[in-house]
């Protein structure tokens, strides 16, 4: 039996916001927010010990402030509108004003306080993936701890042990949480700011979300039949270029935080695998790979030297995760003759049109689509514009 003394002893502590905690924060830090969906430039250390900070694809990294020794960093989990692309906004849950919420860097070795502040309509609680820490710290709603009630804050303090490559999310009503949007990465740095160090690092998350043409809002029972499979809540055409110069050495960090396997394949290159979120694989275990599979609640760093000119292609090998807005219930009409079919029924619904006998009927195809809904894609890369409220099809292709 869990007691009322054994949540708080040893463990974090609830607060109101702007109040003391126990470990003696006279106020909160501040909590810094960001809603742009571009990928921000990472602001240099301002303080603490030096690294070399990450790019995160379409996303940011949270400020801190120092205070006696330890690390601070504010983040809020709150409500959020995400731009999933242009055209196409969804109401999320996040922290910070962005879903996911921002990167969290630090050094090896650094005490980090983290005060999460609880604006959602729900409790809520903070796991931290992958790290090592006392138990009290783990973030497991009546495990470890009791859950964040609306309007509080709770305290998290733990030593940043071993560099590498994590996660945070909710470990209450995770179902909903999570398919809302509350996940965000963190990275600790070596404290030999040389060690593994490369001339591009980029992070970003992957995830997916069920929302139905014409809404805005994630339909949270779905298990496996999503329609928008995103990095870092971002789909096509709105995820930006991961951009780097010939020669350079890149490594690129992805978690997984869907409900299934993504084998991430890249055109161009061979890579290897040199991390997971369990640790740095040593030089002699490497493999080389032109994809690699990651499975739920797993994280893979993958290296590789930028050798190759041009403008290559980085997906999930899983060929309906690029299409965006799936239809599940469109019937198979390669091989049927649908002779006179096609006029016969115009005259009952004058928009329909028929998926193609021969196949790639979708091409070229221009149907209206309801408000805040993106084109599914096939075939060639069609250009889509969003023109006076309505998605409208270019007629070109990329």
């Amino acid at each position: 039996m869990i007691s009322r003394r054994g949540f708080l002893t040893g463990a974090a502590t609830v607060i109101g916001a702007g109040a003391v905690s126990r470990a003696g924060a006279a106020v909160l830090p501040e909590a810094a927010s960001n809603g742009d969906a571009k990928t921000n430039p990472p602001p240099l250390p301002p303080n603490g010990r030096t690294f070399h900070p990450v790019v995160t694809l379409n996303g940011w990294s949270a400020p801190w402030r120092m205070k006696d020794g330890w690390k601070e960093f504010h983040l809020v989990a709150e409500p959020v509108i995400r731009e999933i692309a242009p055209g196409m906004y969804a109401k999320l849950w996040g922290y910070n004003g962005s879903s996911p919420g921002p990167t969290i860097e630090v050094v090896e070795g650094d005490k980090v306080r983290m005060f999460v502040t609880n604006k959602l309509p729900e409790q809520t609680t903070m796991h931290w993936h992958g790290q090592r820490l006392a138990n009290g710290m783990d973030g497991i709603a009546g495990l470890t701890q009791p859950p964040i009630p609306v309007g509080k804050t709770w305290v998290y303090e733990f030593e940043a042990s071993r560099p590498g490559t994590f996660m945070y999310h909710p470990h209450a009503d995770e179902m909903v949480q999570m398919a809302m949007g509350m996940m965000g990465f963190w990275v600790t740095h070596p404290k030999d700011s040389q060690q593994f160090r490369v001339d591009r690092d980029f992070v970003f998350l992957l995830n997916a979300y069920d929302i139905a043409p014409g809404s805005s809002t994630p339909q949270t029972n779905t298990m496996l039949d999503f329609n928008l499979w995103t990095f870092n809540s971002r789909a096509y055409p709105g995820i930006d270029p991961l951009v780097c110069r010939q020669g350079d050495r890149v490594r690129i960090r992805v978690g997984n935080l869907t409900m299934t396997n993504h084998p991430i394949h890249m055109h161009g290159h061979t890579f290897e695998v040199t991390g997971t979120d369990g640790g740095w694989v040593s030089k002699s275990a490497r493999w080389p790979e032109v994809t690699t599979d990651i499975a739920v609640g797993q994280m893979r760093a993958i290296e590789f030297d930028a050798t190759a000119l041009g403008d290559w292609t980085l997906h999930c090998h899983k060929a309906h995760h690029t299409m965006n807005a799936m239809g599940h219930t469109v019937p198979n009409m390669i091989g049927v003759d649908q002779s006179g079919i096609i006029e016969k029924i115009n005259q009952l619904v004058p928009s329909y049109m028929s998926m193609g006998e021969h196949g790639g009927a979708m091409n070229g195809m221009a149907m209206p689509l309801p408000t805040n809904t993106l084109p599914m894609g096939g075939g060639p890369r069609a250009v889509w514009r969003y023109r006076n409220g309505r998605h409208v099809y270019d007629g070109e292709s990329a």
